[in-house]
């Protein structure tokens, strides 16, 4: 893309607010190489991770980017066998930790919403957490050498320290002395030179013996080094070179480490710089509220109120634009000063940030296009130096643009032919224009030529626009209008501003009749346009009002079914407690009456059966409990014998015997006979015709079910463990209602279940015998078990 033109358009000043909003110096390096791409592709995977940092921004806010600086001159030092400093180190082990963090970030971040192109590139961070750790470990936070780098320098200091003490205290003791003191300036100890030092009165020079290191501007006191600690100074400044080999060595050590990781860090740096400018274009759209736009190369381009992203949000005027569809040529009329040419430089300025992988200022649905090269020639650039005037510049432009234009090209010209005999200027422009639109480019123009409006109105696949005019205000409202060509409004305006009529009437007289028409139809167009625009903007609230009132009762009902899902689920909970609450119950009852069974044999008595049945009553589910005693309002009828009849109390059917007095009767209930008063009893149906067959009796009572007693069991399908269970209840159940044999159905199969089926009846304590079936009982996919 020609520089001369990214700088017409503005487009550096984009990059200098995009470059605010990086962290680290890399970041503002690739900001300031950017340049947009021409292929589609790659533009695409540029908007995708914006896109992408958005939606991180908008989710979790941006990722910080502290401690990460640029290490690329102190790596290429540690390459070559150089030695860094604690401060370029300590620079190393922060970028190494600050790149930990974003990776560990941005993977949190993935886990949750994908962000595979941020992920991807996080994933290449290597993590030399060992190399952080080990200048960590030498290196404190102000790019201190520490005592426990080495024992041999925390040995050093020890007698640096050591050495420094003795020193104080012997000049202490000096500086204290009655004869000393009123020689001293001031009762103190300082150092000149990484020596210790006494302050001395000049004219006590003579009495002190030592070493005069430095004097006060005035000359009235000297620094000197009492003879007495020069050999222990010299110690000390012995010790300090020690002290100095010996960091020299660590950060050689250290040095060394950086080096042999020098590549890997410096591919981690590359990265991080490429994080912090895809962030750094996701700040950017939040902060001029921009979105993303469709990428194309069919020389498409739509813009749904596009704003200049220069200009203040509060000032700007949005243009919509669609071009590359109906039309490929736009010609924009109207007055000066009316948004001409800042409605060229936000298509190209627009046309540019999308290409270069930012988002623009510009409702969501836009797209813009994947142009091969953007040509404009925008503005005066008269050359007082070139001697070129102004229309002599804009043709050279012209001329570079039409040699270099391509069909994939988008050309801007503003005020096209101007700046010379209007007849020849609207001619030249004509042709100009009609010669880019032959080639097949996307074109937007300005002019003043009427002359062009006909072109415009006559050729295929062009288009009139203009700039709209406030007649009243005398002012423009900077809004584009396309298909509604620019009128003059001289003739307005000057009515307006007070000229007088008969002057306005000479002068339209002067004008042809057909342009009259042409402008009268102009004003016919423009208040058409804008009485449309009223019904539209009706429209557009009603759709919208429809549409929030739809959202709000898309919600409600989304609430309604939430809260009924809920109320769905507690009640399922509340359910399944009282369920297994109720088995629970019914097992220890079945244990008890297998237990009296055995202990009582034959002489289970009544009211232990009655005890049992209030306990299973109890076990179940109270709003079952409470549906289930209801009295049916049925007109009573004596009872007889032979009547199906409900027992209120033990909430059971069962079948009247006889009658055992005037109010009570002898009612049969499952296996089980009991005495019931007959205020306990409701007819359910009358005693069939036919005397009721004879229930039958056995001496072990378990039943309380009113269906009878099932004398086999299919168990196809289920696992031996599952099988097993149902075996040992069946049994039970089977034993219980005095059952001779009953018919366990396993099928064939492998042969797992009818082997572990008969292990079991084998040890069953209720079966007497078991055998498979004969030829017409089932073969082999039945055991027949034969109960005591």
């Amino acid at each position: 893309m020609d520089d001369k033109i990214l700088q017409t358009l503005e487009y550096r000043k984009i990059l200098n607010t995009l470059s605010k909003y990086t962290q680290t110096s890399m970041g503002g390096t690739i900001v300031d190489q950017l340049k947009p791409s021409v292929q589609l592709e790659d533009v695409k995977q540029l908007l995708a991770a914006t896109d992408q940092a958005y939606t991180v921004d908008r989710l979790k806010g941006s990722p910080s980017f502290g401690g990460i600086t640029d290490i690329t001159e102190p790596l290429k030092r540690a390459r070559i066998g150089g030695t860094l400093n604690p401060h370029e180190l300590l620079a190393v082990a922060n970028t190494i930790m600050g790149s930990r963090r974003l990776k560990r970030f941005l993977a949190q971040i993935h886990e949750d919403e994908p962000i595979e192109i941020l992920y991807n590139l996080s994933e290449l961070i290597s993590e030399q957490k060992p190399l952080e750790d080990a200048i960590k470990a030498c290196i404190d936070e102000s790019a201190e050498v520490m005592d426990s780098a080495s024992p041999e320098l925390a040995q050093i200091r020890r007698e640096l320290r050591n050495g420094e003490v003795r020193i104080r205290e012997k000049l202490d003791g000096m500086i204290r002395s009655q004869s000393v003191a009123k020689m001293l300036q001031d009762q103190l100890i300082t150092i000149r030179g990484d020596r210790f030092v006494i302050p001395v009165k000049a004219e006590y020079r003579s009495y002190f013996g030592g070493i005069v290191h430095d004097q006060s501007g005035s000359g009235a006191t000297l620094f000197i080094e009492p003879e007495s600690i020069v050999a222990m100074n010299n110690k000390l400044r012995e010790t300090r070179l020690k002290e100095e080999r010996e960091i020299e060595v660590i950060l050689q050590k250290l040095t060394a480490l950086v080096g042999d990781q020098a590549d890997l860090l410096a591919i981690d740096v590359d990265l991080t710089g490429q994080l912090d400018f895809i962030f750094a274009k996701a700040r950017l759209a939040h902060v001029m509220k921009a979105s993303l736009p469709r990428m194309n190369d069919r020389g498409y381009l739509k813009l749904k109120k596009g704003r200049h992203p220069l200009i203040p949000l509060d000032q700007v005027v949005p243009i919509d634009v669609d071009l590359g569809n109906s039309y490929t040529s736009i010609i924009v009329t109207g007055p000066n000063t009316g948004g001409k040419t800042v409605t060229l430089k936000t298509i190209g300025l627009l046309n540019l940030m999308a290409m270069s992988g930012l988002f623009i200022p510009a409702e969501e649905g836009s797209q813009m296009c994947v142009f091969d090269a953007i040509y404009a020639d925008i503005g005066d650039e008269q050359s007082i130096e070139q001697s070129l005037s102004t229309f002599s510049s804009h043709m050279t432009n012209i001329i570079r643009i039409l040699k270099n234009m391509t069909p994939k090209s988008l050309v801007l010209l503003d005020e096209v032919g101007a700046g010379t005999d209007p007849a020849e200027g609207s001619a030249l422009a004509i042709a100009i224009l009609e010669h880019i639109h032959a080639m097949g480019c996307r074109m937007i123009a300005t002019t003043h030529y009427s002359e062009l409006k006909a072109y415009a109105y006559e050729r295929n696949g062009v288009i009139n626009a203009s700039m709209e005019f406030d007649i009243n205000t005398l002012s423009p409202t900077y809004r584009l209008l396309v298909g509604v060509p620019g009128r003059s409004n001289a003739f307005a305006i000057a009515e307006r501003l007070g000229l007088p009529g008969a002057i306005l009437d000479f002068a339209r007289g002067e004008v042809k009749e057909e342009d009259q028409r042409v402008e009268h139809m102009i004003a016919s167009l423009e208040e058409n346009r804008h009485e449309a625009e009223v019904e539209r903007g009706k429209a557009e609230a009603l759709r919208k009002e429809l549409e929030e009132l739809k959202a709000r009762h898309s919600r409600e009902l989304a609430k309604l079914e939430e809260q009924r899902d809920k109320y769905v689920d507690k009640a399922r909970l509340e359910a399944k407690k009282l369920v297994d609450k109720a088995r629970s119950e019914a097992e220890e009852i079945i244990a008890d009456l297998r237990k009296l069974a055995q202990e009582e044999g034959a002489s289970v008595k009544e009211h232990k059966l009655i005890a049992a049945r209030k306990r299973l009553d109890e076990a179940e589910p109270e709003q079952k409990r409470k549906s289930s005693v209801q009295r049916n309002p049925k007109e009573k009828r004596k009872i007889e014998p032979g009547d199906e009849v409900m027992v209120y109390s033990l909430n059971q059917k069962g079948h009247v015997v006889e009658m055992a007095g005037a109010k009570e009767a002898l009612v049969q209930l499952g296996i089980m006979k009991m005495k019931v008063s007959l205020d306990d009893l409701e007819l359910l149906s009358a005693a069939p015709s036919k005397k009721p067959q004879a229930q039958r009796t056995a001496t072990v009572l378990k039943r309380t079910r009113d269906e009878s007693t099932r004398s086999e069991l299919d168990l196809r399908g289920e696992n031996l463990e599952e099988a097993l269970i149902e075996v040992d209840r069946f049994i039970d159940e089977a034993f219980l209602s005095n059952l001779g044999q009953v018919y366990i159905i396993h099928g064939k199969g492998t042969g797992i279940l009818r082997t572990g089926i008969q292990e079991y009846l084998r040890k069953h304590k209720h079966v007497k015998s078991y055998r498979l079936g004969n030829y017409g009982e089932g073969g082999t996919g039945v055991t027949i078990a034969e109960l005591k």
